[in-house]
């Protein structure tokens, strides 16, 4: 007897269901800085509707949904914070640029009002005795500190694992990492749990995090910003500094974030500079004449579709006025060779900041690991850092004369060819998936050099995942980096918020998308119901076959055209899903969304004809 082949060709687009208005009076997801203060200042919404819309955000795809896990602590006195900037707006008395704005900052800068875990259990009720510089800066602006974020325990890696916080996802992909150390801060971020977060970069701790999560951050010039009051990895090379959507929202932290500090030496540098201003800097024609560097060195070993789309990046800044040099400079691994400051110092750092800490639970590395606090991927890193023998060894000085070798000559060739930055993929490999190691990273240029450097979107890979584009400049040209920043985003969108974590329907995640098709022929047929759930990024799917016995059943298996044109010759159809095998007629599961997908139901949604099963 014939078997029979069900084969269920489905033409369709899936999306989230309309989505409705939401309690507050403007919608949070994907809103800007500058969008939350036109409607503070106007009386469209409160700071306490806010921090409600955004903890009803929290609320659906923290834990639940996608599972992001970007955050360790909620701000229990967030909402009577933002009852008291209302009030004082009300009063006239709006303290600076982020009044009534809810912000993150990474769990390593130390609150006077909440513990400071820096991701480790070890560190779990550690309670400091002040904010912050950088905080207490925030708190002077207006800004609500609604959450702590999760980060590589301790600052010390880039995939944001720690004992305390767990595993934080990126939305793009939940099964992926989402960058760090600072992967909590950016996740949070890129799912609009606030419009603007601040983490802190050692070596790439912004940068990486910005390109996974197609935002915009800068790891400031060493000195342009405080580093007291942040959990240290390395004093040399760390500091602090935001995450944004936008340039403009990225402008406005950075011009609340930066100033002298009288506890932190690194930024007397700036004692007999002008204060920077970012957000008045901003200028659409920035790219017109700027000179851009094609750093070769690290398009080497690089992923071949984020190299193209870096250097597609590259290229639309020549078309908007930019002149375009190569810069291949031979000897570069030498040069950057044993220029890491990280496994000398970060022992003796975290000694002097634990003395500083009142009452705190543990007093050194050699403490946590001797009680087993700390996550299991971190061992052989905190063994090795815990070996080194004095904070003022002779291989500590080798690599500080080292770094200001690298410097030098970073500056010189920048210098010789009148360059405004040197331009190179932020990440040349792609998020590893959750337990994986992450390879591939360039942050070691501008961490252990001192310069300023931005990540920037640069669109996205086939799979949907997020590229980024680093600019690096000579030191103090941090506003230069940010204007031509800004003027490249006016070129085009280069982001798109994640699919995971859509805007709420009344307050909650929308409801899944449900279709019924029927296929087959006048003697079987095959009732298929799909069911897409966009914040658990899945496809429920269920298929009965009727009509014939189940020894005649071969197949039920689901195809997909790539074009919306289904009669197209050119276009043929391929089989996504195997939905059930020979003898079956009922049968059930679950598929995993592609990146693909997931980019042809968004380009539908902005108006392009697309197709996804």
């Amino acid at each position: 007897m014939k078997r029979l082949l069900i084969a269920a060709t489905m033409f369709v687009v899936l999306r989230p269901a309309p989505i409705a208005a939401q309690p507050a009076a403007i919608e949070v997801h994907e809103a800007t800085v500058v969008e939350l203060r036109a409607a503070l200042t106007s009386g469209r919404a409160t700071s306490a509707q806010l921090v409600d819309a955004y903890l009803a955000r929290i609320t659906a795809y923290e834990h639940a949904g996608p599972a992001i896990n970007a955050l360790i602590r909620i701000n229990p006195n967030a909402r009577a914070e933002a009852r008291a900037r209302d009030a004082e707006r009300a009063a006239g008395r709006a303290r600076g640029a982020l009044h009534g704005i809810p912000v993150i900052i990474k769990d390593n800068y130390d609150t006077g009002d909440m513990p400071t875990s820096g991701g480790s259990i070890a560190l779990a009720t550690s309670q400091p005795a002040r904010d912050a510089f950088v905080v207490r800066k925030l708190r002077e602006a207006g800004a609500i500190i609604l959450a702590k974020s999760n980060l590589h325990e301790l600052a010390a890696g880039i995939t944001s694992i720690s004992s305390f916080g767990g595993q934080t996802r990126n939305p793009y992909d939940p099964a992926r990492c989402a960058g760090g150390s600072s992967g909590g801060t950016g996740a949070a971020i890129a799912a609009s749990f606030a419009a603007v977060g601040w983490g802190s970069d050692t070596c790439g701790s912004i940068r990486i995090p910005s390109a996974f999560g197609s935002l915009f951050g800068l790891r400031p010039t060493q000195g342009m910003i405080s580093r007291s009051g942040i959990i240290p990895l390395s004093h040399t090379q760390d500091i602090g500094g935001p995450m944004a959507r936008t340039v403009s929202d990225l402008a406005i932290a950075l011009d609340v974030s930066t100033g002298v500090d009288s506890n932190d030496s690194a930024t007397f540098v700036m004692r007999d500079k002008p204060a920077p201003s970012f957000e008045a800097a901003l200028e659409k024609s920035a790219l017109r004449g700027a000179r851009i560097g094609v750093f070769r060195p690290y398009f080497a070993d690089t992923d071949a579709e984020i190299a193209d789309s870096v250097r597609a990046t590259i290229e639309a800044m020549r078309v908007q006025g930019a002149v375009i040099v190569d810069v291949p400079m031979a000897g570069f691994d030498t040069l950057i060779a044993n220029t890491g400051a990280i496994p000398t110092e970060t022992k003796f750092d975290l000694i002097n900041y634990l003395a500083g800490v009142p009452n705190a639970p543990v007093r050194s590395m050699r403490e946590i690991l001797d009680r087993g606090l700390y996550d299991r991927q971190l061992e052989a890193r905190f063994r090795s850092v815990d070996t080194a023998s004095s904070a003022d060894s002779d291989w500590h000085r080798k690599v500080l004369a080292r770094q200001a070798l690298l410097r030098a000559r970073m500056q010189f060739v920048m210098d010789s060819l009148s360059l405004d930055a040197l331009a190179y993929p932020t990440m040349r490999q792609r998020p590893v998936y959750v337990g994986e190691t992450q390879l591939g990273t360039t942050c070691a240029l501008s961490a252990q050099s001192g310069l300023p450097a931005i990540s920037m979107p640069a669109g996205f890979l086939g799979d949907g995942l997020p590229v980024g584009i680093e600019l690096m400049g000579r030191a103090f040209t941090d506003v230069r980096l940010v204007s031509i920043a800004y003027a490249f985003e006016q070129s085009g969108a280069r982001r798109h918020a994640p699919a995971t974590t859509p805007a709420l329907v009344r307050g909650v995640a929308p409801a899944p998308t449900v279709i019924a098709v029927q296929t087959g022929s006048a003697r079987a047929n095959a009732a298929v119901r799909l069911s897409y759930d966009a914040p658990r990024n899945v496809i429920d799917w269920s298929v009965t076959v009727s009509g014939v016995g189940a020894n005649e059943v071969q197949a039920v298996v689901l195809r997909r055209k790539d074009s919306a044109s289904p009669t197209s010759a050119a276009n043929p159809t391929r089989v996504v899903l195997r939905m059930s095998g020979p003898n079956t007629r009922t049968a059930s599961g679950s598929m995993p969304v592609t990146g693909a997908d997931r980019w042809m139901r968004i380009a539908e949604d902005n108006g392009r004809q697309a197709a996804s099963t």
